[in-house]
């Protein structure tokens, strides 16, 4: 499994690393792993950000709301 950093996420997620570390703190973007310590590491499945997307499809603004 090749997970991936922060700054090696951020496009697949269409967004600035900056804007993902705000979500990760919001609890509003995909799933992360992270890695034991005080100075762990953040890691990405790319399995999960595709489940992330995937779950923030829409067909309308309505539907989005």
């Amino acid at each position: 499994m090749h997970l991936l950093d922060t700054k090696a996420a951020a496009p697949y997620c269409g967004v600035a690393p900056g804007t993902l570390e705000n979500w990760r703190v919001k609890g509003l973007g995909p799933r992360f792993i992270k890695t034991p310590g005080v100075r762990g590491k953040v890691l990405y499945d790319p399995a999960d950000i595709e489940a992330w997307k995937d779950a923030n499809r829409f067909q309308s603004t309505s539907e989005a709301a």
